[in-house]
């Protein structure tokens, strides 16, 4: 089937309406709606739902990703950086494609891809952000195996709560270190500018052992900062260490519309083995 045989269902508020227009038009797939939040019954016959946040409350935001994580049509939603707990609250253990603060090309890639046509129609000025995409999975793929590499992330990153657990043995490397070699990264950047050492599934391994060294819980937010990478980048890369049973969701206990991520038993004790490994070959010098 044709993209213009095909049909995007526009749910947004005032404020999101016309960057979604926008994208269907640049696609140039179907337009249904735009439908209200308060107003959405389900997909009909969409073929794909786009959810544009911007300038929908919180509480009318929350229910509607609640109805829409039960579709079984792909959806795509568009939201902005304060909103990336709630939407992950909702989406991040879902199939939905989720865009922190994305621009039309961005839009129009995640739309082709979940409608299954990622090359046919799509515009020629937008083929650079698929190519991108694809190359972006690709690396995924590759970075985890690379589970092991010795390299390190940033700080100052925020919203941490205690999880009291016990004290972590010596030979599992220290919360320290872990932040050392964080910052020792983002002074990397400093010198040789952003983008040229970027490693985010290891990043945010060694920011998820430190905090566990540390007895605090990371929210979706603050791991994407510590991924330092775009926030939408950040999200996928979650989604894949999520899958491949690295990374855990941890629903807030005191906030429905929060979510902790943690890392699963399985990387912990990876991480920890890492550390000795390091610890051996540094001694072993």
């Amino acid at each position: 089937m044709r993209l213009d045989e095909r049909a995007v269902l526009l749910v947004a508020g005032v404020d999101g309406a016309a960057a979604g227009r926008d994208a269907v038009g640049h696609l140039g797939a179907r337009l249904i709606g735009p439908v209200a939040p308060a107003d959405f019954a389900g997909p009909g016959a969409a073929d794909v739902v786009l959810i544009e946040a911007a300038g929908v409350a919180d509480d009318p935001l929350a229910a509607l990703l609640e109805r829409a994580a039960t579709l079984d049509v792909p959806l795509v939603v568009a939201f902005d950086a304060a909103r990336i707990d709630l939407v992950a609250a909702f989406l991040l253990d879902s199939r939905a494609t989720l865009l922190c603060a994305p621009t039309i090309a961005e839009r129009v890639t995640a739309l082709a891809v979940a409608l299954g046509d990622a090359g046919g129609r799509v515009r020629e000025q937008d083929a650079a952000s698929v190519a991108a995409l694809q190359a972006e999975i690709a690396r995924l793929v590759e970075a985890i195996a690379r589970l092991t590499r010795d390299e390190p992330p940033p700080g100052g990153l925020a919203d941490r709560r205690p999880l009291f657990r016990g004290e972590p043995t010596p030979t599992s490397g220290s919360a320290g270190h872990i932040r050392a070699l964080l910052r020792a990264r983002r002074l990397r950047d400093e010198h040789f500018g952003a983008g040229l050492f970027e490693d985010p599934a290891w990043d945010m391994l060694l920011d998820l052992y430190a905090a566990e060294l540390e007895g605090v819980r990371v929210s979706v937010s603050s791991l994407c900062i510590a991924a330092a990478v775009a926030p939408t980048t950040a999200l996928r890369w979650i989604g894949r260490l999520s899958e491949q049973g690295l990374l855990e969701r941890v629903p807030d206990p005191r906030d429905r519309r929060r979510a902790f991520i943690s890392l699963s038993a399985e990387a912990t004790a990876a991480m920890a083995r890492h550390w000795q490994a390091r610890q051996a070959l540094l001694t072993a010098r």
